[in-house]
């Protein structure tokens, strides 16, 4: 059933939101991540190998544990966001979005009529199985559900502009490693080249009224982000958690 989403709340309020991307298929990761405090988890539906039953159940333990679920989706696809909306996922990011054509479709894709022309289900999970009034879960969906795009390539900086245009959109989201490539300097996240342009993604997209999203490496960073003018901070991914401390400790035990 969808609620009032209090990411895309923290947002508007000028909070700070910090989440982590899960890409383990056991629900009880989700469970973890949000017993830790974590504001909202993306389900990594592009880089890993997870089947559609996986990704709902990991968004029915979201719910259950109280955290944001977002799907990130392998593509710019109707069927593909259709499917992580209808399943109860509070929000879509959509990769390699380069030009204002490609944001627009999002917004079809991911907002009811009058914003967008989704696929329209009442009788689905998102909806409470045919519980809620019909119209209703139409405000209630386009109310709450979060759009985030990306900025990853040269094209996405040279059309950022019109791409912030777009309404409906709730975060601008910046992939620093595809920049790196993009930009002839791949593998450098801290060149100079795209410290740049990294610095004039998040000043646009806060002129434009819109949340500014990106990836961090550890809370030092992010802390340093957030003074940049990002909101919306993405610390790592569950694999990475346990990868980090395991290194850790057998570092302290072995040298």
């Amino acid at each position: 059933m969808i609620r009032e989403n209090k990411v895309k709340k923290m947002l508007k309020e000028g909070k700070s939101v910090i989440g982590t991307f899960v890409k383990i298929t056991d629900p009880c990761t989700v469970e973890l991540i949000a017993n830790a405090g974590f504001d909202v988890i993306v389900i990594d539906n592009e880089h890993t190998a997870m089947n559609k039953e996986t990704v709902v159940n990991l968004i029915r333990t979201a719910d259950a544990a109280g955290i944001v679920p977002i799907v990130r989706v392998r593509e710019n696809s109707r069927q593909q966001i259709l499917q992580a909306l209808d399943a109860g996922s509070y929000g879509v990011m959509i990769p390699e979005t380069s030009t204002k054509e490609d944001v627009q479709l999002v917004v079809e894709r991911t907002k009811y009529a009058p914003l967008g022309n989704r696929g329209y289900s009442a009788s689905q999970r998102s909806a409470n199985y045919s519980s809620m009034n019909p119209k209703e879960y139409a405000k209630l969906s386009n109310d709450n559900t979060m759009v985030t795009v990306y900025c990853e390539t040269l094209e996405a900086i040279n059309n950022l502009d019109a791409m912030l245009s777009v309404e409906g959109v709730d975060i601008m989201f910046v992939g620093p490693f595809d920049l790196t490539q993009a930009l002839g300097v791949i593998g450098e996240p801290n060149h100079p080249k795209v410290l740049e342009a990294i610095d004039m993604i998040v000043k646009k997209t806060r002129a434009a009224g819109k949340a500014a999203g990106i990836i961090a490496s550890d809370p030092d960073k992010a802390k340093q982000l957030i003074a940049q003018g990002f909101q919306y901070i993405i610390i790592g991914s569950d694999q990475n958690f346990i990868w980090t401390l395991g290194k850790k400790y057998i570092k302290e035990l072995k040298g």
